[in-house]
């Protein structure tokens, strides 16, 4: 059996660098008290540098067998523990990407690792049904506990799958079926569209689209593809579908400063919005949905004022669209809110929510009138997997027992605080410094100098991401504190002191 992890008793200081001698410089991140964690590490420790020669070494023979050209480095994830992740060459580092921001209470945490060695749950891990057809008998019980406690206002039928892309797939789909299903006035199907449907032709198949952004990220499947516009990669040489693509917001940076540009900004896109929802109709391909993120996550961590979404769930609103929010990546807590549309304090919910990533499971939620009218209609295989909803009921304790909505509140205001003081001392390095929670991200001047960044950052013991076209993003797990926090920020201080 596994063994629990231990207590370690972490106390830090402010690492107190050349930068104090700079104008107005007082230091980034002040003393923290000594604080009691469950399991942690009391800081970065860099053998090697980073990928190491081990990692070089799984590197070549991984590539032997797939393109391995996107990996970073070869992870020792026995070693890793809370905010810490180990490569296999023995460095340890502060991780403030988490999987792509999927981890949502840390490595090996406790609570999970005890979950794992209880005999009641083994089968649930050694056993995955295909739930559309052979559920196990507490299906329902575990899916109260988990994803139904968390539901997002107004939204009480929820469908799981394994990742994010099919989710929002399956999420079409779904939306496509209910606005079909009123197009023909909640009858029966013909015998036409049966045929029809059965060659790729209408009405079988009706020319619906759906509504993105640009800078949007949707998932990489076929449909999601075509809603997707933020990186040339993911798309090349795929086929894909005449959908509508609206302008997201590009709003100018401090906030406070272009209250006028960003409001005419916003409302702009908004009009654009409605243009494009009827020139499609008069192409004959109807705006079935309209999908967006809270923040656009990978086209570069873009927001939008609460209004901009209140707006624009007013527009699908009256043109009898599904409003779909993808909180994919901003779900789950690590924005101060479970869910990040719950800022915009919506009076109509979003018609569906989709889920992934630090959710452990994927899937979505939506209004009961999307509920498929028959069987096999929204399937698959596995349609997620038990175990994930499991973990899933864990997380959902660890985060109402240590408050960890409010500490990501809390934590994300000392990192946007030292980012914006930063920014303030390096200008030229740093800028649109932006974030809800510990949602985080600022700009680097260009693509090459956010790559060095991210890559002595690194070498210094700490993981960052990137993201748009020269964007640094934050993802830390949701126990993240205000000590790893001030930590991170004097190792980036040096970074930036001593940049050339």
């Amino acid at each position: 059996p596994l063994s629990p992890l231990p207590t370690l008793h972490i106390q830090y200081y402010c690492v107190l660098g050349s930068m104090l001698l700079l104008p107005r410089q007082r230091c980034i991140s002040q003393a923290a008290a000594k604080i009691d964690v469950d399991f942690d590490y009391d800081g970065p420790l860099m053998k090697t540098e980073v990928p190491g020669p081990r990692s070089r070494e799984l590197m070549k023979q991984l590539n032997g067998i797939q393109n391995a050209e996107a990996i970073h480095f070869f992870c020792n994830y026995e070693e890793s523990r809370g905010n810490y992740l180990v490569d296999v060459d023995g460095n340890r580092m502060l991780d403030l990407y988490s999987q792509i921001s999927s981890i949502p209470i840390g490595y090996s945490h406790p609570s999970l690792m005890k979950l794992l060695q209880q005999p009641q749950n083994l089968s649930t891990f050694v056993n995955r049904p295909a739930l559309g057809i052979l559920p196990p008998g507490n299906f329902a019980e575990k899916l109260k506990d988990s994803l139904l406690s968390v539901a997002p206002k107004g939204l009480n039928q929820v469908v799981t799958m394994s990742c994010g892309s099919c989710s929002n797939e399956n999420a079409f789909k779904t939306i496509f079926m209910w606005y079909r299903n009123k197009e023909r006035g909640h009858v029966g199907v013909t015998k036409e569209e049966l045929e029809t449907c059965m060659i790729n032709q209408t009405p079988g198949c009706p020319d619906y689209s759906i509504l993105s952004f640009m800078g949007g990220f949707h998932g990489r499947t076929m449909g999601c593809l075509a809603a997707t516009h933020s990186k040339a990669i993911h798309k090349l040489d795929i086929p894909s579908l005449d959908w509508p693509m609206a302008p997201f917001p590009r709003l100018r940076y401090p906030l406070e400063e272009f209250v006028k540009e960003n409001r005419q900004e916003e409302a702009r896109c908004l009009e654009e919005v409605e243009d494009l929802i009827v020139k499609y109709r008069k192409k004959k391909k109807v705006v079935a949905g309209i999908i967006v993120e809270p923040i656009q996550s990978e086209g570069g961590d873009n927001h939008a004022s609460d209004d901009f979404f209140r707006k624009l769930r007013d527009i699908a609103r009256k043109h009898g669209c599904g409003f779909l929010v993808d909180e994919i990546q901003t779900g789950g807590g690590c924005t101060g809110k479970f869910w990040a549309h719950e800022y915009w304090g919506l009076d109509d919910p979003a018609d569906v929510v989709s889920f992934s990533k630090k959710m452990m499971t994927g899937g979505f939620f939506h209004k009961e009138e999307l509920r498929p009218n028959a069987a096999y209609r929204i399937f698959n295989t596995w349609m997620g997997d038990p175990s994930k909803n499991l973990l899933l009921a864990e997380v959902m304790n660890v985060i109402k027992r240590e408050d960890l909505l409010n500490n990501a509140t809390h934590a994300g205001k000392v990192l946007l605080t030292g980012l914006l003081d930063l920014q303030a001392l390096y200008p030229h390095l740093i800028s649109r410094a932006r974030g809800r929670g510990t949602f985080c991200s600022f700009d680097a001047p260009n693509d090459a100098t956010r790559t060095k960044l991210i890559a002595i950052a690194r070498n210094k013991g700490v993981v960052l991401g990137g993201c748009g076209d020269r964007s640094i993003r934050f993802r830390p797990t949701l126990i993240f504190r205000d000590h790893h926090a001030h930590l991170f920020l004097n190792i980036f201080s040096d970074i930036l002191a001593d940049f050339k």
